[in-house]
Order: C-alpha cells, then sequence, then structure tokens
C-alpha cells in the first residue's frame, strides 16, 4: 500500500545516518552528567508522589456528642483527700462533690503516691453531737469546766505532762464547735469522774491541793480544748484546717492514726480512745491502759446504760474490730498532707468550670490555711483511645498539635502567699483527623489553648484551684493528600526531555565555542 504524500512530510523523529555523526569526549561527560540529572530528579519527584501531604481545613463545628470527656490526673499539695472535693459549674446547672469516674490517693511530702484513699464519693455523714447530752453548756458549766482551756504555753506542758490529750481546737463563731461544746464537756466529765473514783480507792488522805493532783496523775485521757480566735498562732503551728478539729496526742506527739473523723458521741470518742491504747499500749501492762476502759464503760452507763446491749452499739463494736487496722503506725496522717485525684469528668458542650476546693459537711474551714497548689500530672479531652492512637502514630498530625492535646502536664503551679490560688482558662478545638477511628467508630481529638493566671481571694473566701473551659464554634481539620498519577507521569516525562535538552543545549554551546577558538 502506498502511503500518502503528506505522511512523509510530518516526521518528528528523522534519522540522521550513522555515519554523519561524530562523537566527542564532552558529548560524552555531559551525557554522563544528563543521566545522573535524570535520575537525581526522578528519585526526588518519586519521594514527593509517594510522601502524603497533610492539609488544614477550618468549618463550623458540626460535633453534636451532647457531653465532652475531660481527663485528668492531679495532686494537691497540702490537701488532704478527707477536704478536697471536685465540683463541676456550667450554664446547664452545677454538679457539686463529683463522685462517678473519680479515685484519690494520699500522697506524701515529696508527692509520691502511697495509699488509695477510695472513690470519691459522697463525705460519709457522722452524727455532729451526742443527742443523748441534754443539758446546755451552761448547765454542765455551773460546777466548774472540766475540759481544760490552754493556749500556746499550757499546751506544751500539757503535751509534756499528759500520756494522752484529746484536744478540740474550734473557733468562737463555729456553728458545729457550738453545738459539739456540751458533748465535749461531757466526755472531760466522765474522764474525770473516772479519775475521782481511781483516787478514792486509794486508802489516803489528801489535802484539795493533793486530790486534785492526783486526779491529773489518774485521768485516762485529759481532755481539752483551744480557741483558735484568740491563739491562732497555735492553730497555724498545728496546721488546723477546719473547725472543730479533734486532735488526740499521745507521749506529747500527734496520733500517729490522724485526726479524730468519727462521730462525734460521748460512746463513739470512748471507744475510739480504747482503740487507740490498744494500738499504743506495749507489752508491758500499763495503769493508763485499764483507766480508758474503765472510761469507756463510764460513758456507757453515764449516757445510755439501759441501751447497752443495743443493735447500734453491737454494730459499732463490729466495725471498730473490722477497721482497728487502720490505726497501724505504719501510716502517719501528718506526713501525708497531700492528694492525687485522677479519673474523667462528662462536660456538657457549654462554657463552664471545674474546681477542686477544700470542702467537708463536717468542719467550718478556715480560708488562710488552706492550699491549693497543684501538679497537673494530665490533662486532656477526648477519649483516651484516640489519645493513645495519636501516641502511637497511627495518625498524621503536626508536632505543636499533639503538644496541644494535652499543654499543661507536667506543669505546677504553687501559691506562695495567703488567699491565692491559679486559675486555668482552656479554649477547646474540636480537632477531626483523618484516619482517627476504632473500629467503625469515628474519633475526635481536642486541642486545648490554655493560659494561667494567679488570682486573688477575700480573707474569707477559701481559695480553689479552678479550670475554666469554653469550646470553639469553629472546628479544624486534619486530611492527608497525595498527588494524581498523570501529574506524576507528567512530571517524569518534563524531567528527561527538560534535562536532554537543556543539557544538550549547554553542550553544543561550549563544543562551538571552544571549536571557534581552535580556528583563530
Amino acid at each position: 500500500m502506498v502511503a500518502p504524500a503528506w505522511a512523509g512530510r510530518v516526521d518528528m523523529y528523522r534519522k540522521v545516518p550513522a555515519d554523519l555523526m561524530e562523537g566527542s569526549k564532552s558529548g560524552s561527560y555531559f551525557s554522563y552528567f544528563a543521566v545522573a540529572g535524570m535520575l537525581l530528579l526522578f528519585l526526588m519527584e518519586s519521594s514527593e508522589f509517594f510522601a502524603k501531604k497533610l492539609v488544614t481545613d477550618l468549618a463550623l463545628d458540626s460535633n453534636k456528642d451532647p457531653r465532652v470527656r475531660l481527663n485528668f490526673n492531679i495532686t494537691l499539695m497540702d490537701l488532704r483527700c478527707e477536704y478536697a472535693v471536685v465540683d463541676v459549674v456550667s450554664v446547664l446547672g452545677t454538679e457539686q462533690n463529683v463522685s462517678s469516674h473519680i479515685t484519690k490517693w494520699g500522697v506524701d511530702a515529696e508527692g509520691v503516691r502511697k495509699r488509695y484513699a477510695g472513690r470519691n464519693k459522697d463525705q460519709k455523714d457522722i452524727k455532729m453531737f451526742d443527742s443523748s447530752v441534754t443539758s446546755t453548756i451552761e448547765e454542765l458549766y455551773s460546777d466548774g469546766e472540766d475540759a481544760v482551756s490552754l493556749d500556746e504555753e499550757t499546751l506544751e506542758y500539757a503535751l509534756r505532762d499528759q500520756q494522752y490529750l484529746f484536744v478540740d481546737f474550734y473557733a468562737s463563731w463555729c456553728s458545729h464547735c457550738r453545738a459539739l461544746a456540751p458533748t465535749w464537756e461531757t466526755l472531760a466529765e466522765v474522764m474525770s469522774d473516772v479519775a475521782e473514783d481511781l483516787v478514792e480507792q486509794h486508802d489516803h488522805e489528801y489535802s484539795e491541793e493533793e486530790y486534785e493532783h492526783a486526779k491529773k496523775v489518774e485521768m485516762p485521757v485529759m481532755i481539752a480544748k483551744i480557741d483558735c480566735v484568740l491563739h491562732k498562732q497555735v492553730c497555724m503551728k498545728q496546721g488546723i484546717l477546719g473547725y472543730p478539729t479533734l486532735r488526740l496526742f499521745v507521749d506529747g506527739e500527734r496520733w500517729k492514726g490522724g485526726d479524730y473523723r468519727g462521730d462525734r458521741t460521748v460512746v463513739a470518742f470512748a471507744d475510739w480512745l480504747q482503740q487507740v491504747e490498744d494500738a499504743h499500749k506495749t507489752d508491758t501492762e500499763n495503769s493508763s491502759a485499764k483507766n480508758v476502759q474503765l472510761a469507756h464503760m463510764a460513758a456507757k452507763d453515764r449516757l445510755d446504760s439501759e441501751d447497752e446491749g443495743s443493735d447500734e452499739e453491737h454494730e459499732w463494736a463490729e466495725k471498730v474490730k473490722r477497721h482497728k487496722q487502720r490505726l497501724h503506725h505504719s501510716w502517719v496522717d501528718a506526713e501525708h498532707p497531700g492528694c492525687n485525684i485522677a479519673g474523667h469528668l462528662l462536660l456538657d458542650r457549654v462554657p463552664g468550670n471545674f474546681h477542686i476546693q477544700a470542702r467537708s459537711p463536717h468542719h467550718d474551714l478556715v480560708p488562710h490555711m488552706t492550699n491549693v497548689s497543684h501538679v497537673v500530672h494530665h490533662l486532656s479531652i477526648g477519649e483516651p483511645v484516640a489519645e493513645r492512637l495519636i501516641e502511637q502514630e497511627k495518625v498524621i498530625l503536626p508536632e505543636d498539635v499533639k503538644r496541644k492535646l494535652k499543654p499543661m502536664n507536667g506543669n505546677a503551679y504553687v501559691t506562695k502567699e495567703l488567699h491565692e490560688a491559679y486559675h486555668h482558662y482552656l479554649k477547646v478545638i474540636t480537632t477531626n483527623v483523618d484516619g482517627l477511628k476504632f473500629g467503625k467508630r469515628d474519633l475526635r481529638a481536642y486541642q486545648i489553648l490554655q493560659s494561667s493566671q494567679l488570682s486573688f481571694y477575700r480573707n474569707d473566701i477559701i481559695p480553689e484551684a479552678k479550670f475554666v473551659f469554653d469550646l470553639s464554634p469553629v472546628a479544624v481539620s486534619y486530611r492527608t493528600t497525595s498527588r494524581r498519577w498523570y501529574d506524576y507521569f507528567t512530571s517524569i516525562l518534563a524531567i528527561i526531555g527538560g534535562t536532554f535538552t537543556v543539557v544538550g543545549l549547554l553542550e553544543s554551546t561550549i563544543h562551538a565555542t571552544v571549536a571557534r577558538k581552535r580556528r583563530y
């Protein structure tokens, strides 16, 4: 078949006879250079093609979840677990003393977690005073005060002279203290009655002064009180945080089992004192051991002898038997002033705050003794599984974004003056990440833009560690993208043709220049 005449005219690939072509050394060098350049550019272009790029998009937050999860692990350096509570406040309402999904651990002075303090359950209700004591405080004082009033100097004397010293640290304005006063005076009278009975058992004639001294010697436990309004320095030295604080001293030292926290009744006091004595006594029996037991019996006889075998008393006795190990010396309450609080909160997707503060239904707390210095070990928002996937680099995120997921981790916020506390402001940004899912369920991350400032309180307000949160209406999305195959193919052709052409032009220019110089 004969080709058309116009077909021979269109030929982009005309051939030059081999005998007309001439090689050169410079052409060989430039050929190697061209091949090397093509190969390098090909590898770089291929790497760019297979690499995934991260693209950021901004849009209104379409997250329809009613709540978000906030995970935290915070240590209060100078606030015991019995007083530390977590409250959540938002425009939709207030939830006080949140107990679900929160645990507490007592920590020592170095911040080391030592003992599990239980769930953050509602603080246990106790009897605030002994209802069987019907006499008023004025009537009980009519024959003199048996509970000894102490000051800084006399407290030192009592600590040296008394094996057991039980002190009520109170304030005159405290309602709980006023309600407890008749019960406390009755307990002191019980101890005094036991001392009188023991003195009268001795066949000896006493002068009035000798009789009073003998009573002090025989008294099982000295019942005393200190007014913290009049003797503020004493109470600050003792670290009294709330009123009333009922503290037992044994052999001049604070009892290692901690302050009294049970029912505030005369029988309950006597039972607890007997437990302490049982834990404290040595192999050698001493008279004080018997005296405390006598005081326990006298308290029952004085208040309600006919109910001696009541179900309530038997229940108390069983409880005492089960929990005697709690008084073991291995746990020194004074050496564990802090509390580690960990768990998570479910927060409404509205502006609000959660705060950790000191509160007790059984005490009136002292604002100037409340210290909420804290360390944030961990604080993040979102599902823990999403955080783990990001940490394991299952999805791609910039490093600065990863840091914003938990910006407060490891930060310490310490106050150095009274009536101060740190407040933290958290702007929460919903972050959608391409590929972040657990099974078929899509997960979200949350960036936190955080700032903190030191806040000052009035003298009558208890400081609190506050975390104010607000969700941004704008969400950030991170998605990965890569080049299309035809873009890559076009680039490869451009690399080959472009390199060949440019190097060819360069070689022709150099060859022509050298040839011209040789002619002349």
